[in-house]
C-alpha cells in the first residue's frame, strides 16, 4: 500500500475551502487539472455522495466518485478509472486553527503494475502539493471579505 500525506496552510476559513472542494467546476481554476465534467449527480445533491466527477489533464481523464462529505471538514473520493492504480482513496481534511485552516490531503493506493508504486507516489505527491497549495491560495480572498 502506498500513502501520500500533504499539508498546506490557508488563512481562509474552512467553509471557504470546502466550498471550492465541493464545486468540481472550480478545480481547474486552482489546481493543475484542465477541465471538469459531472458524469453523474449525487444521490441527494448535484455534487453529493455518489456523484461521479471527471477531470481531464492533457490526455488523462480521471473518474472519481465522491464517497464522504462532511460540510466544512472533509471531502473524500475514490478513483474509478484513469490511472493504473487500485483502491485509490483520497481524504481532504480541513482543520481550523488559530491562523486559518490546515488542509491535509491524504491518499492511499496500490499500483496495478508491481514495482511502480514509488513512481506514482512521487508524481502524485507533487500533483497533490500543487492542488493543496492552489486551494489554499484560491480561498484567501473569500476569507478577507465580510
Amino acid at each position: 500500500m502506498q500513502a501520500i500525506d500533504v499539508t498546506a496552510q490557508s488563512p481562509a476559513d474552512a467553509a471557504a475551502l470546502y466550498a471550492l472542494l465541493a464545486d468540481g467546476a472550480s478545480w481547474p481554476t486552482w489546481s493543475p487539472l484542465g477541465s471538469f465534467e459531472l458524469e453523474r449527480p449525487g444521490g441527494s445533491e448535484r455534487e453529493g455522495v455518489g456523484a461521479i466527477r471527471v477531470f481531464r489533464t492533457g490526455r488523462v481523464a480521471s473518474r472519481e466518485e465522491l464517497v464522504e462529505l462532511v460540510p466544512d471538514r472533509r471531502l473524500s473520493y475514490v478513483l474509478l478509472s484513469g490511472l493504473p492504480l487500485r483502491g485509490y482513496r483520497a481524504d481532504v481534511d480541513l482543520t481550523p486553527n488559530g491562523t486559518g485552516t490546515e488542509i491535509r490531503w491524504h491518499s492511499t493506493f496500490r499500483p496495478k503494475v508491481p514495482g511502480t508504486g514509488w513512481l506514482y507516489r512521487m508524481v502524485l505527491t507533487r500533483f497533490i502539493h500543487r492542488c493543496a497549495n492552489g486551494l489554499a491560495a484560491a480561498a484567501q480572498p473569500a476569507s478577507r471579505s465580510g
